[in-house]
């Protein structure tokens, strides 16, 4: 059985700048996971002395605090700023963005639309940047816009890790009930490039490996994504979850990775599928 990485996988540029980030600052503490991958976390843990608050309350006065990638809330972030604690903001570049549309698009009296995932932390912090939180609403289907008290005037963003046919289907929506719309594709080109390469692996591949933290929203996109076109498709977190039943008959095994995803477990992941294939030759 062959094994072929696909062409665009794993680590994107906002979670390489946090975790350098991070590496900088030993001994400081993350208010929330600063990415969506348990190992990742655990390394920094014990080899920089990084902790992780999930509260405010839990993170001590005048400690070093490094935001995650996700962003966090605006006034959590005036809160931990009022405490005199140093922060340190790892926010990724690509979630600032719809942070600061949807800033200046509410204070021009726009309602706000956010398409994303309402528990995620990142659209936890992008909404908390609204003017006015009674007048910004994030759904997931177009279903979810009927009946919102929406202005004429309509600004939409996007959780950066979803998928383009999916924004796309909510802006179609609001086209034919609104007078004005503006459209950001708040999007990250990493989740493009990843998406895509995984899709084209996919279709080539008799089974498809996905690895990334089962929380993080990229890395479950990329698992469907694979499924369309791979039936065997399974998502891992590290390779202690691999199974040899999944590769018996196979002659093509494809692989990708989620952004949050570190070559280094992708690598151990390789390592373990190459064992298997010995044992069962």
């Amino acid at each position: 059985m062959k094994i072929q990485l696909a062409s665009s996988y794993g680590f994107c540029f906002g979670v390489k700048r946090a975790i350098e980030i991070a590496e900088e600052h030993k001994g400081s503490v993350t208010y929330g996971p600063l990415i969506h991958n348990k190992d990742e976390i655990n390394r920094l843990k014990e080899g920089f002395n990084i902790g992780l608050a999930e509260k405010l309350e839990d993170i001590e006065k005048d400690g070093t605090v490094v935001i995650r990638t996700h962003g966090i809330p605006k006034n959590e972030l005036k809160v931990l700023k009022e405490k005199n604690h140093k922060v340190i903001d790892a926010t990724c570049p690509y979630v600032t963005t719809p942070q600061n549309i949807v800033q200046n698009m509410s204070e021009d009296g726009y309602s706000i639309v956010i398409f994303g995932d309402k528990d995620h932390p990142e659209i936890k912090g992008v909404v908390s940047y609204a003017e006015d939180l009674e007048d910004a609403f994030i759904v997931l289907k177009p279903e979810e816009l009927e009946g919102l008290p929406l202005k004429a005037k309509v600004a939409v963003v996007s959780q950066t890790t979803k998928k383009p046919e999916d924004f796309s289907s909510i802006v179609t929506a609001l086209m034919s009930t609104r007078k004005e719309i503006r459209v950001f594709n708040t999007i990250c080109n990493a989740t493009f490039e990843n998406q895509d390469a995984a899709a084209d692996l996919a279709k080539k591949a008799d089974v498809m490996v996905v690895i990334g933290g089962k929380h993080s929203s990229n890395t479950k996109q990329l698992h469907s994504i694979s499924k369309r076109d791979c039936v065997d498709s399974y998502l891992i977190e590290n390779e202690k979850e691999l199974e040899a039943t999944w590769f018996e008959g196979k002659e093509l095994c494809g692989i990708s990775a989620g952004a949050s995803t570190p070559d280094w477990i992708v690598q151990k992941v390789i390592s373990k599928i190459e064992d298997m294939k010995k044992v069962t030759a």
